[in-house]
């Protein structure tokens, strides 16, 4: 027999299919070692923000511009170093716990809210992820916070004592209209309990008496009304709510229709026909609530950022509005108001 012929692989025992696993193994080593790490891909992740509004894209329209702006101060370029995820309530109480709940499967790096109905929703969907509160009244009262100093939990933000200016309300409204002596007060269920307390304890010394009506939609608006002019009505003091808050306008033009001069929360209500308001600055709150957002990007955690309180609060007064209902503002109040709209 002839001689075999020397093998090039001489030694080795690897046929074409042990050759083609190795160029695999090959390929894929080098796609992992040229892939980021887990690291360094959660450190080229844009920050996610979620926002949950109890109103509609309009009726939140200047807040979250506000807080859009108080971003950009701080460096912050949306779609860039950020972006944001609405979701809006539309006013509908029973919806917050959907539009929570899609909002943290989204997984953000930082929840924004106001009023206690959407924080209630957040806060029994996530215990994890930071929520900022852009305004809220008595958070402490609430139990969204142990104290303001020492939020503790993944709850932080603007907060102020409602029930005090609620009080301070009802009296601005008796100033402007000494001959009141019956006053309706309206209250969404979903807010204001403290407040309409507050309202009460007020109402005693001021020699007025209050008729409240309590409301669970904007479809009891008009039967709200009618009932607050069948009750001797001659005012109408509504309670902050974010519910009523998004349908402010609804609630001024029935204010004109049934000719009860009403007090309001914010200067929203006053800017489309309202007589009065007394309160925060939303608009500036959100701005603010930015600095929270940052922080907590950059870091930090809800639990160990003291909550603050607005320390300036407007009072507004629609000299057109008297005018169309026959009333006189007195000089002195006049002189008092950060803005008179005439």
């Amino acid at each position: 027999m002839g001689r075999r012929p020397v093998s090039n692989n001489l030694g080795r025992k690897d046929g074409p299919k042990t050759v083609i696993g190795n160029i695999f193994l090959s390929v894929l080593a080098s796609i992992l070692l040229s892939a980021p790490s887990s690291e360094a891909q959660q450190a080229n992740r844009i920050p996610r923000i979620g926002v949950l509004q109890s109103g509609s894209v309009g009726s939140s329209a200047s807040r979250l511009a506000a807080l859009r702006a108080g971003l950009v101060e701080l460096g912050y370029l949306e779609g860039q170093n950020f972006v944001i995820d609405y979701r809006y309530a539309e006013g509908k109480t029973d919806q917050f716990a959907a539009l929570a709940s899609e909002l943290v499967a989204l997984k953000p790096d930082v929840l924004v809210t106001s009023g206690s109905p959407a924080v209630v929703a957040l806060m029994k969907i996530t215990d994890k992820i930071p929520i900022v509160m852009a305004a809220i009244g008595d958070a402490v009262g609430n139990r969204f916070i142990n104290s303001l100093a020492k939020p503790g939990g993944n709850v932080t933000g603007l907060s102020f004592l409602d029930p005090d200016l609620s009080t301070k309300r009802l009296e601005l409204l008796k100033e402007a209209i000494p001959q009141l002596k019956q006053i309706a007060v309206l209250r969404h269920v979903t807010s204001g309990k403290q407040s309409l307390a507050a309202t009460l304890t007020a109402s005693r010394p001021l020699k007025v008496q209050l008729h409240v009506l309590e409301i669970q939609s904007v479809n009891e608006f008009d039967a709200a009304f009618s009932a607050a002019k069948k009750n001797a009505a001659e005012g109408i003091n509504v309670l902050a709510s974010p519910i009523l808050f998004a349908y402010r306008r609804d609630l001024v033009n029935l204010s004109a229709i049934y000719r009860l001069p009403g007090m309001y929360e914010n200067k929203e209500f006053v800017e489309i026909g309202g007589l009065m308001s007394y309160g925060p600055n939303l608009d500036e709150l959100y701005r603010r609530s930015a600095t929270y957002v940052d922080k907590i990007l950059k870091g930090a955690k809800a639990a160990d950022l003291p909550v603050e309180q607005p320390t300036k609060f407007e009072l507004v007064i629609n000299l057109k509005t008297a005018k169309q209902i026959g009333l006189t503002i007195p000089p002195n109040l006049l002189a008092r108001a950060d803005k008179v709209i005439r």
